[in-house]
């Protein structure tokens, strides 16, 4: 049985966030959304596209396509790891979905404007590929780490895809700023990063395919058919979930906020290109000063939360949200754009890397099916994208304006610090009695 605590285990496992993280700095947050943005952009439509028959403004095409994918997956995952408990082979499903999304990754290298249906279906496979492994990932946490060392362990993941991201980013970057150096277009040397993304990801991931353990079968608890037993298992877990007070007090919270934070995160670039014209270059510097600075604020959160609670922290950082939500609706230049980048960048490392941990606290530990339990949490985060998305996405398309679609944001943090605010008054109340 693998020990816990094991520094080569935990470090090979950190290498999936390095592996799949340039996914979500390349593809979501820098080169495609600003490459995506300039080439469906055009004096005869506007910003308008047509995707199979249907027109639509781009950045809402693809923020609609995203919510799709991740709805996608959240039906899929109760399956999937409903699977992956019955037969302990968890890790060839983590393998599956990197294939998948790296594969896509590589697929994009083909985006120009004639192509636009195929590649926007191959956009959204890759944030299934990318969403899909996390779940199997995040399952593995408590594992490979004792309760007291989760916040760490947690933050070391995070960490990890960072710094790789970003050496990854700063490689790409290099093409896209002196394209006529290696003999490309400054289109060419955007596509070439999207097939940089898919290697890379494929490449590193084999440190913790090498490494991790492959899971245990746990077929002793799967008496139905093992197809719709992932359902079984999330309405088992949600059945324990409503007799654990503080576990049913956070998802709520952490639904709320998540429709939030994870929407920043994915619009975040096309929100500069189109709102601030930033070229391309400017907000590759601009999300780079929000990995860099994620890099801090996932250990500042770590450290926090000893001293002052998880909880505590959580919903200090989710009111921040609130204002730089407010901040966003009135940026005007490129500058307050990277004052309000910083601010996001060490809320997002922070929020991300505590959420995780906090779930896994909260949880059972020890249980043979954490997969189980961390489904229910992964689905929970999907379906908070999909609702993000799919609002960020309307309330543009409504208001003709995407400043507006940042400020209704704030609706789901306000909801989320409220009930985070009731679960540490709960806590404290148990405090008191005990």
């Amino acid at each position: 049985m693998e020990v816990k605590n094991n520094k080569r285990t935990i470090r090979a496992w950190a290498f999936f966030d390095w592996a799949n993280s340039a996914y979500n700095l390349v593809i979501t947050s820098t080169i495609f959304p600003a490459y995506y943005v300039a080439i469906t952009s055009n004096a005869q439509n506007g910003n308008h596209v047509t995707f199979f028959g249907h027109s639509f403004v781009n950045t809402a095409l693809s923020d609609y396509t995203l919510a799709a994918s991740y709805l996608v997956i959240a039906i899929l995952l109760p399956m999937l790891t409903s699977i992956a408990d019955y037969r302990g082979n968890k890790k060839i499903f983590m393998q599956f979905f990197t294939w998948l999304g790296a594969i896509s990754c590589g697929m994009l290298y083909f985006f120009n404007p004639n192509t636009l249906q195929s590649s926007m279906i191959f956009f959204g496979l890759a944030a299934i590929g990318y969403s899909g492994g996390f779940v199997f990932y995040n399952s593995y946490l408590p594992e490979i780490a004792t309760l007291d060392m989760q916040d760490n362990v947690s933050a070391k993941g995070f960490t990890y895809g960072y710094i790789g991201s970003v050496i990854l980013q700063v490689i790409c970057f290099v093409f896209v700023l002196a394209p006529a150096t290696f003999g490309l277009t400054k289109a060419s040397a955007s596509q070439l990063s999207f097939l940089l993304v898919g290697v890379w990801w494929i490449a590193f991931a084999y440190i913790p395919f090498t490494i991790l353990p492959k899971g245990s079968p746990n077929a002793q608890s799967h008496h139905k058919n093992i197809i719709k037993g992932g359902f079984i298992e999330l309405g088992n877990v949600w059945r324990q979930v409503k007799n654990m007070p503080v576990l049913k007090r956070y998802l709520p919270a952490f639904f709320c906020y998540s429709m939030g934070v994870q929407t920043i995160m994915l619009v975040a670039a096309s929100f500069g290109a189109k709102v601030l014209n930033l070229p391309q270059e400017k907000l590759i510097a601009v999300i780079l000063i929000i990995q860099l600075v994620a890099i801090a604020g996932a250990k500042l959160m770590s450290s926090l939360s000893e001293k002052h609670g998880n909880v505590k922290v959580l919903a200090g950082v989710v009111a921040i949200w609130i204002l730089a939500c407010i901040a966003a609706y009135f940026v005007m230049n490129e500058y307050q754009f990277y004052a309000l980048a910083a601010v996001v960048g060490l809320m997002m490392g922070g929020i991300q890397s505590l959420s995780r941990s906090t779930y896994s606290k909260f949880i059972p530990q020890d249980i043979p099916d954490s997969a189980s339990f961390f489904s229910f949490y992964d689905v929970t985060e999907k379906l908070a994208i999909v609702g993000g998305m799919f609002s960020f996405g309307l309330v543009e398309e409504l208001t003709g304006n995407m400043r507006n679609s940042a400020l209704a944001l704030c609706i789901y943090f306000i909801a989320g610090l409220i009930l985070l605010l009731s679960l540490l008054s709960y806590q404290k109340k148990v405090g008191r009695m005990k």
